[in-house]
């Protein structure tokens, strides 16, 4: 189920990026085992990411693609 989850991450969510043709091992890898920060509030969760992070760009066009996805229900 999770190789399914991450072929469609890719499929819908990475296309117009570097990692288009990534393997799922490449994608877990630079994407999946970032160091973060957490914070929860009521209305909202806080994913706060080092600056230094080499694939920041591509989580934003893929954060943005995801709020666009319709949803399934």
């Amino acid at each position: 189920m999770a190789y399914v989850l991450i072929q469609s991450f890719r499929q819908n969510c990475l296309k117009r990026t570097s990692l288009a043709k990534a393997t799922v091992g490449t994608i877990r890898l630079s994407l999946l085992k970032l160091g973060a920060r957490i914070t929860i509030s009521c209305r909202r969760i806080l994913i706060a990411i080092a600056t230094a992070c080499p694939y920041q760009d591509i989580l934003g066009i893929a954060y943005s693609i995801i709020q666009v996805l319709p949803d399934s229900g």
